[in-house]
């Protein structure tokens, strides 16, 4: 056990490091709880001197006496005179965690044989953790930091955490939301894309995808038929398939989904017609009426992803949704491409009657997401500061998808883009016998990251050809550079069998 004058073990159970994202006095009380709740801190020793360990930590004395208070305030601490801090004894009171015992192999449980749905046998996400690292992330769907709006999204978070705003979402919701983000859905979001929609036809979801899987959970049974472009968005196709959906591909040219191939029993019609995922390309006029035409004549349902349609395009189409005089379709949305990926914040518009369904089922499911992150994003949403931040990064991704197809053309012109106007990514097909898989190998070892394509098929034999690139995540200056890199490890890799 540590003497209060080992100021060697001290140190070492307080670890601290510049490179944490957390402040110096955060990882300083993480330190010393960790360290109460592993019992390695007994509660007759006192812990150093605030003087003594900010020493041997190299920070501030008063960073220690904060750290100290905060910790003697939150109970895990007490401050006794001319002695020092010692660790509270009602803390140690509660039994420490077992250690884990290795299991007993005879007796392991196999969960695979008892689960229902076989959601660790769908395709994996694409593993980019340490695409901030690289110096040429082409990677699809994450954000630059140059770009986020600290400042305004601090300014939100202060006023949502107010004592009078406190009261409006600290309670439990239930199966409601934030009144105020509904209101700033309907009014600022949804008419950019045409769509005017009243209050209880508009649901908050954890994003996209928890939208389309409680859409799935609802909806889909097995053997539900659900018509999907091909290529398409994977998850969107695994999230079906967990509900017991059959995938019906449908292929996909210049002017988006075939319409005229989408199977007249499908149930479902799963579609991104603003930019299509992986191609970006918008479906055409004629295709969205006949889209609408052919889910009335055969009673189908169609899911609408408005995949990367948040941002400010040249020519601008308005949702499918806009069109619909039916109700059979159900918009999905989310400002994962304009705010933060990370935040989880997404939407479905639908008929009243669906999202009153939707509200029952998510209760179950979460209840409601977190009511301070719907508060802080509807006071970003009021105060005009989304509607900036919009033009801002439309105004950027422009400019970088403008670099980007130039240094394409000049050093690897041998691969077609599908250049279209608007939206976060490239797709690109590379000379027949290309091999995507390993020329991305080739290019992470030059630092450079890109997403093969062959994840976006359903198809037995997946083309290997394709790749996508994301311009969210990368400087202007370094397009040239990376697409440079990206040509030199395509000339040492050897093509495809």
């Amino acid at each position: 056990m540590p003497q209060r004058n080992d100021t060697a073990i001290w140190s070492g159970l307080f670890r601290i490091s510049a490179e944490s994202g957390q402040t110096l006095q955060a990882q300083i009380r993480q330190a010393i709880v960790a360290a109460i709740l592993d019992r390695q801190i007994a509660a007759s020793m006192p812990l150093p001197s605030c003087r003594i360990l900010a020493e041997k930590l190299g920070v501030a004395r008063g960073t220690v006496v904060l750290a100290f208070q905060q910790l003697v305030d939150q109970g895990f601490l007490v401050a006794r005179e001319r002695r020092g801090h010692f660790v509270n004894p009602d803390v140690l009171a509660t039994p420490a965690k077992p250690h884990q015992k290795a299991p007993d192999q005879a007796n392991e449980i196999d969960w695979k044989a008892r689960r229902q749905i076989a959601a660790s046998d769908m395709p994996p996400p694409a593993k980019h953790e340490n695409w901030i690292k690289s110096s040429y992330p082409f990677v699809y769907g994450q954000f630059d930091p140059a770009l986020f709006p600290t400042a305004e999204w601090r300014e939100c978070n202060r006023m949502a955490l107010a004592v009078l705003e406190i009261r409006n979402w600290a309670s439990d919701m239930v199966d409601r939301d934030d009144p105020l983000l509904i209101e700033q859905i309907q009014a600022r979001l949804l008419p950019r894309r045409g769509i005017f929609a009243n209050p209880d036809e508009i649901i908050v979801t954890l994003g996209a995808q928890n939208a389309l899987y409680m859409l799935a959970t609802l909806l889909m049974t097995k053997g539900s038929k659900v018509a999907m472009e091909d290529p398409g968005y994977p998850d969107a196709r695994s999230i079906f398939r967990l509900a017991g959906a059959d995938i019906q591909p449908v292929p996909v040219d210049q002017s988006g989904i075939v319409t005229s191939s989408i199977p007249n029993d499908s149930g479902f019609v799963f579609v991104t017609p603003s930019h299509h995922c992986p191609t970006m390309v918008p479906l055409s006029a004629e295709r969205r009426q006949d889209l609408l035409a052919r889910a009335n004549r055969h009673n189908q349902i169609i899911i609408e992803d408005g995949y990367d349609s948040q941002l400010l395009d040249e020519a601008p189409q308005q949702a499918l949704k806009s069109l619909d005089r039916s109700g059979r379709v159900v918009y999905v949305g989310s400002m994962s491409k304009t705010l933060a990926p990370g935040l989880r914040l997404g939407y479905i518009v639908a008929s009243a009657g669906l999202i009153a369904e939707l509200r029952a089922l998510r209760r179950f499911m979460l209840r409601h997401p977190p009511a301070n992150n719907q508060r802080a994003v509807a006071l970003f949403l009021s105060l005009g500061h989304h509607e900036a931040l919009v033009r801002r990064l439309s105004s950027a991704f422009d400019e970088r998808r403008k670099r980007l197809v130039h240094a394409i053309s000049a050093f690897l012109p041998e691969w077609r883009s599908t250049d279209s106007a608007g939206g976060t990514s490239l797709w690109l097909e590379g000379p027949r016998g290309t091999d995507s898989r390993g020329l991305a190998e080739a290019a992470a070892s030059r630092s450079v990251i890109i997403e093969p394509g062959d994840r976006f098929f359903d198809r037995t034999e997946k083309p290997s050809r394709f790749m996508r690139l994301g311009i969210s995540s990368i400087a202007l200056q370094h397009i040239e550079p990376g697409i440079r890199e990206l040509a030199t490890a395509a000339g040492r890799r050897p093509a495809a069998a």
